[in-house]
């Protein structure tokens, strides 16, 4: 069964907060004119929210997932027939939360999966962190997982979304600083200790500082931004790669997800006040 997906990671400055939606959906279908092959659409951090709003401007802007923002992209999702991550969006919780949320919709039209940040930015970002991480269907294809931004730093979001079966893992970025270069480095290293494809998309300038990029299960780049300006990734992710990776090994050797053996002793994991129990370590796509 082939399990491929044509996808194109928009690197793309964000669109001006409060510009009515129709202008980013015809600036959808534009590129979907210019690659008609796209099944699987992705743009950066708070694509949908402009440059650099104050606090009380992102917070005047959220909705819940239920208001007329979420309803439009889930329209326009479902009138393109692709798969479409529009960013992520301010949204605006049940206990008046302010969570920076990413979202997938379906070509059918439907809200398929929302995550909330679970690491924000502090001190700098004003959102309440989330407490889930999430994992999504692509029917037919394979599942994919959703990081934000400085969740990438973590190495438990990309470790868990791993475990719950992503293959691979939509890291939507707005990097501005001077620390992008290490979150390159750290798309890499996360898709190999993990043996996922990693998408880490950023926003282009003269906001962001660009330099997105698409990698495979190997830590292998297989398309990049060489620089800040406006780019589209575009690639076919064969989730078949995850695994054979996993089976055969990184290189044809390092099998991280088949390390322990029947018999082996829990380790401990202070920090966490938990341990590794062998019996669990397998992702849940294998066990």
């Amino acid at each position: 069964m082939s399990r491929v997906v044509p996808i194109a990671a928009v690197q793309d400055a964000p669109r001006s907060l409060g510009e009515p939606l129709s202008g980013f959906g015809a600036s959808v279908q534009a590129l979907l004119r210019s690659f008609p092959q796209t099944r699987l659409l992705v743009y950066p951090e708070l694509h949908l929210f402009g440059d650099a709003p104050a606090h009380a401007e992102l917070h005047a802007a959220a909705e819940a997932l239920d208001g007329p923002r979420v309803r439009a992209l889930a329209e326009l999702a479902g009138d393109l027939g692709v798969w479409l991550v529009p960013g992520s969006v301010c949204e605006r919780g049940p206990q008046g939360e302010l969570f920076n949320t990413a979202l997938a919709f379906s070509p059918e039209g439907k809200l398929a999966a929302s995550y909330r940040k679970v690491f924000p930015w502090r001190p700098y970002e004003p959102f309440d962190p989330g407490d889930r991480f999430v994992v999504f269907e692509l029917p037919g294809i394979g599942k994919a997982g959703f990081s934000i931004c400085y969740d990438a730093w973590f190495p438990e979001v990309t470790r868990h979304l791993a475990w719950m079966g992503a293959e691979v893992v939509l890291n939507l970025v707005k990097t501005t600083t001077c620390d992008r270069a290490q979150e390159v480095v750290l798309a890499r290293a996360n898709a190999i200790v993990n043996q996922v494809f990693v998408v880490s998309v950023n926003c282009a300038g003269p906001v962001g500082t660009g330099q997105s990029l698409i990698v495979d299960p190997e830590g292998l780049v297989r398309a990049a931004a060489s620089g800040a300006g406006r780019t589209v990734l575009t690639d076919v992710l064969d989730l078949e790669h995850v695994a054979r990776v996993r089976r055969y090994g990184t290189a044809g050797l390092t099998r991280p997800w088949s390390q322990f053996q029947p018999g082996d002793a829990p380790l401990e994991l202070p920090l966490y006040g938990g341990s590794i129990v062998p019996e669990r370590w397998e992702t849940q796509e294998e066990s």
